[in-house]
C-alpha cells in the first residue's frame, strides 16, 4: 500500500507541489512576522517548544505548516483565514504528539486505503470516491507537469497521509460518543419534517397612507437624534482648465475607409432615421448610406474627444515639468491662451454638471490639495479638464434648515413605518378574535378590513415540509412560523413592500419513532456534530495551554 501511494503521487500529483509552494510562502510570512508570536526578531531568539517542534525555528515551523498545507489540499478543506490555517496546523501537531504519548498503533495499509478513498480530491457528485474522476484527473495532470514537482517527495506525501489517519483517530478519542438527548432529535425532526399548511395575509405598504402631522418640534427632535445621518461629507473647491472636444473637431481627418470601419465596428449604435420610408433593399452598403451622417458626427466627436484628452495630458505634463504653483498658474495659462473656470464646491454626491458624471472626476478632485494642486486629466464627456485646487472644506454638521426637506421626508417615512407596525398588531388581534369565533381566514380578513387603511389579500400554500418547500414560498415565512403551532397567527413581518401575517391552518408533526431510519440518521448526525465540536474544543484547549507555557513574558 505504501508503495502504491508513493508511486501514485510521484506520477500523478505533481500539481500539488505548486499549490503547496504558495502555502509554504504564506505560512513563512506569518511565521517570521514578529507580531504573530511565532517568528524571530533577532538572530538569538530563544526556542519556543510546542509538542516536539520549535516554533521559533524557521525550518521546523515551515515543515509543520507545509504538512498541514498538504493535508488541507488533500481533504479539500475550506480555510477562510490565515488564523484558521494556523490553528489547524497546531491542533494537528498536538494530536500527533498525544498519539505518541498514548502509544497508538501506526495506521495499517487498510487504514490508509480507506483514508485515500475518502479524500474530497476524488469525490464524485454523490460525495463518494469516483474512480473515473481520478482517472480523468490523472490524465489532466499529464498535461500540467511543472518544475515545482520537487517541492515534495514520496515520503512527505506518505507521512502526511499516515499522520492524517492518526489525527482523525485522536480527534475521535477526544470527541467521545457525542451524546444527544431524544428531545433534541425530535425537535430537529419537527423543524425539518413537520407538514405545514399555511395561509397568509399580505398588507400593501404603498397603499397605507396615514395622516402624519409634521411640526417643527418633532422635526427638531428627529434631526437631533439622527444627526450623523445628515452630516455633509468633505467637499473640495476647484477651478478647471477646460479642453472642449468641440474645439478639436476641425482637426479630425475623415476618410471613407475610416468611416466604414467605424460603422462596421459599431453597427447597432446607428438607427435608420424614423422618417425615412424609402423602400431600399437592405444591404451593408445601403444600411451605411442611410446613417452615414450619424456615423460621421459620432466619429468626429469621438476623435475630437481623444484629441482633447491628449491636449490636456500635454498641459498636465507641462504643469509638472515647469513646477507651476497656484501663484504662477495665471501666467502659465496666459502663455497658452487657456483660462480657468470655477464650479461650486462638491464631493462624490454633487459633481457639477459642467464636469460630467464620471465618478473619477470627484475622486481626482478630492485627491488635490496643497501638496497636489493639479489633478490628472479627466474626461468630462464633452471634452477633458484639469482640476486646480482652491480649498478643501471639511465635513460638517448642517443646520436643520439646510436639510429640512430631506429630514421631513425621512421623518414621515419613519412615522409611517411605526404606524404600519402598530396597525399590523391591531389587525392580527382582530384576525385572531375572528378565527377563534370560527371564521375562516378569508372571512376574518373581510371582516377586519376596516382596521387598517390598506389593501389586504390572502394566499394559501398546500401541505409541505421545510425540507421540500414550495417554490413561491416567501422567504419571510420561514421566520414568521418559527415556534408556531396549528391555529396560531404570526406577528406581522414587515418588508419594504408589504406586511405579512402567517396563519398555520394545519401542522402535523413527524412520528416520534426512535427505531425509524430517519430518527436514527438524525440522531447520529447530531451526535457526530456534537462529538466533532467537543473534540475540536478539546484540541484547541490543549494547544492554548501548551502555547501559554512558552509565551513571551508580558512587561
Amino acid at each position: 500500500m505504501i508503495s502504491w501511494i508513493q508511486r501514485t503521487f510521484q506520477q500523478h500529483f505533481k500539481w500539488l507541489f505548486l499549490a503547496l509552494l504558495v502555502i509554504v510562502i504564506v505560512s513563512f510570512v506569518f511565521i517570521t512576522n514578529a507580531s504573530s508570536g511565532f517568528g524571530h526578531t533577532a538572530k538569538q531568539t530563544p526556542a519556543r517548544p510546542f509538542f516536539g517542534v520549535n516554533l521559533n525555528s524557521n525550518e521546523e515551523s515551515q515543515r509543520l505548516f507545509k504538512d498541514a498545507g498538504l493535508s488541507v489540499q488533500l481533504h479539500g478543506m475550506q480555510i477562510r483565514s490565515e488564523g484558521q490555517f494556523q490553528q489547524y496546523a497546531l491542533q494537528r501537531q498536538a494530536a500527533l504528539h498525544l498519539a505518541g504519548e498514548l502509544n497508538l498503533p501506526a495506521p495499517s495499509e487498510d487504514d490508509l486505503v480507506r483514508h485515500v478513498r475518502t479524500l474530497r480530491l476524488f469525490a464524485g457528485p454523490d460525495g463518494q470516491f469516483d474512480p473515473k474522476r481520478y482517472v480523468e484527473f490523472r490524465d489532466s495532470l499529464k498535461k500540467n507537469i511543472t518544475s515545482a514537482r520537487d517541492q515534495l517527495d514520496e515520503s512527505d506525501v506518505t507521512r502526511v497521509l499516515a499522520d492524517d489517519v492518526v489525527y482523525q483517530q485522536v480527534l475521535k478519542l477526544l470527541s467521545g460518543p457525542g451524546y444527544v438527548l431524544p428531545l433534541d432529535v425530535q425537535n430537529q425532526l419537527n423543524r425539518v419534517d413537520s407538514t405545514w399548511t399555511l395561509e397568509a395575509v399580505t398588507v400593501d405598504y404603498a397603499g397605507f397612507k396615514p395622516s402624519i402631522p409634521v411640526t417643527d418640534e418633532a422635526l427638531s427632535k428627529y434631526f437631533e437624534y439622527n444627526g450623523p445621518r445628515y452630516e455633509i461629507a468633505p467637499k473640495v473647491a476647484v477651478s478647471y482648465i477646460d479642453f472642449p472636444a468641440a474645439a478639436y473637431v476641425g482637426q479630425v481627418t475623415v476618410t471613407e475607409v475610416g468611416l466604414r470601419a467605424y460603422y462596421e465596428a459599431n453597427p447597432t449604435r446607428f438607427a435608420k432615421p424614423a422618417g425615412d420610408k424609402t423602400p431600399v433593399a437592405s444591404t451593408p452598403a445601403a444600411d451605411f448610406d442611410a446613417v452615414r451622417k450619424q456615423v460621421e458626427d459620432a466619429y468626429r466627436l469621438e476623435r475630437a474627444q481623444a484629441l482633447a484628452l491628449g491636449a490636456a495630458a500635454d498641459v498636465a505634463v507641462a504643469l509638472y515639468e515647469e513646477k507651476v504653483t497656484p501663484a504662477t498658474l495665471g501666467g502659465f495659462l496666459a502663455s497658452r491662451k487657456l483660462s480657468l473656470k470655477k464650479v461650486p464646491p462638491f464631493n462624490t454626491e454633487s459633481v457639477p454638471a459642467e464636469l460630467g458624471t464620471d465618478r473619477n472626476i470627484a475622486d481626482q478632485a478630492l485627491k488635490t490639495g496643497p501638496q497636489r494642486p493639479f489633478s490628472d486629466p479627466v474626461n468630462t464627456g464633452r471634452g477633458a479638464a484639469i482640476l486646480a485646487w482652491n480649498e478643501t472644506l471639511p465635513a460638517r454638521q448642517p443646520a436643520l434648515a439646510e436639510v429640512k426637506e430631506r429630514v421631513t421626508a425621512d421623518y414621515i417615512e419613519a412615522e409611517k413605518r411605526k404606524l404600519f407596525a402598530e396597525a399590523g398588531r391591531s389587525l392580527r388581534t382582530t384576525l385572531e378574535t375572528r378565527l377563534k369565533a370560527g371564521d375562516t381566514l378569508a372571512k376574518a380578513v373581510t371582516a377586519s378590513s376596516s382596521v387598517i387603511s390598506s389593501k389586504l389579500s390572502t394566499k394559501t400554500w398546500p401541505a409541505f415540509t421545510l425540507a421540500s418547500p414550495p417554490q413561491d414560498l416567501d422567504y419571510n415565512v420561514y421566520a414568521a412560523i418559527n415556534g408556531l403551532e396549528k391555529g396560531q397567527l404570526s406577528q406581522m413581518v414587515t418588508t419594504a413592500e408589504q406586511g405579512l401575517i402567517v396563519y398555520v391552518a394545519d401542522k402535523k408533526l413527524p412520528a416520534a419513532d426512535p427505531s425509524s431510519p430517519k430518527y436514527v440518521e438524525t440522531r447520529d448526525r447530531l451526535a457526530g456534530f456534537t462529538a466533532s465540536r467537543n473534540g475540536s474544543a478539546a484540541l484547541a484547549s490543549i494547544v492554548e495551554t501548551e502555547l501559554a507555557k512558552s509565551a513571551p513574558a508580558t512587561p
